[in-house]
């Protein structure tokens, strides 16, 4: 079983590898879905994360699917609830929104309700503002969250997206108004991108002591190594995008990169980057989504790997 590590100042901890959703109700259907969510716990992780908004992108939807996917597994077997610590989000752009990303506290409290419905729960364990919302003041989302924590909808906070200034303000604003603080932070974090982290953020939420779960973990799929030529981007609706960001001198450095240490360890690429992660400090877990049991598999074998001092000089040489 996977060593737990405390997450922040929930309350709770986790295994080191949180499972992301946002592929169910897009590139994995409810019958897929299960199956995952059935494998990832049966192996002794515990953390799902996701959102409000997850798949509202794809034709036909229109948010909350990925939440529907996750409630109808849990009330299909509902033991699987004292096993889990499941995350979701808000803040992201619903239709309900008209697309802004709010955090207004109408709008959380109107929300929480409809992500404790579709999830099925009677509490969601980490409730996180999932981006950060300039029109509203930092006061009216804690007072938001706070009413949550009182009446026992959720059990802690977090925030996604932030940047060290804003990360920052939000727990002066929390300390001197007497309002419940972020207990982790989301960020984007994988090899290929680190500035967003890597620095005052990074150094902000060690000295804070919170929990942090990033995502992106595998740069949308790049650092498992299935793109490294024009054709390879076309396994994908997502390739463009990971072609126009990802395709470059750096990029491929790190894929060599990566390769090296992978051949060291007889792995695979996608579990060498996660590895990257799971032991950086500052880093709690990375979240990361699998299409497929292999795939799953392949993400939970990261847990076991454990990187030398010169695998991760080889990393961080290619990737600095």
């Amino acid at each position: 079983m996977p060593e737990k590590r405390s997450l922040g100042t929930t309350g709770f901890s986790i295994a080191p590898l949180v499972l992301g959703t946002n592929v169910f109700g897009w590139t994995v259907d409810q019958p897929t879905a299960i199956s995952i969510l059935d494998a990832f716990v049966d192996h002794g992780f515990d953390a799902i994360d996701t959102a409000d908004s997850y798949s509202h992108w794809a034709p036909g939807n229109s948010g909350g699917e990925s939440e529907t996917i996750i409630g109808n597994w849990l009330a299909r077997f509902p033991a699987r609830r004292d096993s889990v610590h499941v995350m979701t989000k808000v803040g992201s752009g619903m239709p309900g929104t008209g697309g802004q990303k709010t955090l207004k506290k109408e709008w959380i409290l109107h929300e929480v309700d409809e992500s404790l419905r579709r999830l099925r729960v009677e509490r969601i364990d980490l409730y996180q503002a999932h981006w950060p919302d300039p029109d509203t003041p930092i006061e009216e989302t804690l007072h938001a969250f706070d009413t949550l924590l009182r009446a026992g909808k959720v059990r802690a906070i977090g925030a996604s997206n932030l940047d060290a200034a804003q990360l920052a303000e939000a727990l002066r604003v929390a300390d001197t108004r007497n309002l419940p603080r972020y207990a982790t932070l989301q960020p984007e974090y994988n090899l290929y991108d680190r500035d967003k982290y890597d620095g005052p953020l990074r150094d902000l939420a060690m000295r804070e002591g919170l929990g942090v779960i990033t995502y992106y973990g595998l740069a949308s799929g790049f650092l498992s190594g299935k793109y490294r030529t024009p054709d390879d981007l076309k396994k994908s609706a997502r390739g463009a995008g990971i072609g126009k960001r990802y395709m470059n001198p750096r990029g491929m450095r790190i894929l060599a990169a990566l390769d090296t240490v992978a051949a060291r360890h007889d792995a695979q690429p996608a579990e060498v980057a996660l590895a990257w992660l799971i032991q950086r400090p500052g880093v709690t877990a990375p979240i990361a989504s699998a299409t497929s049991l292999d795939q799953l598999a392949s993400l939970m074998r990261a847990t076991e790997l454990q990187l030398s001092a010169e695998d991760v000089s080889t990393l961080e040489a290619a990737s600095g």
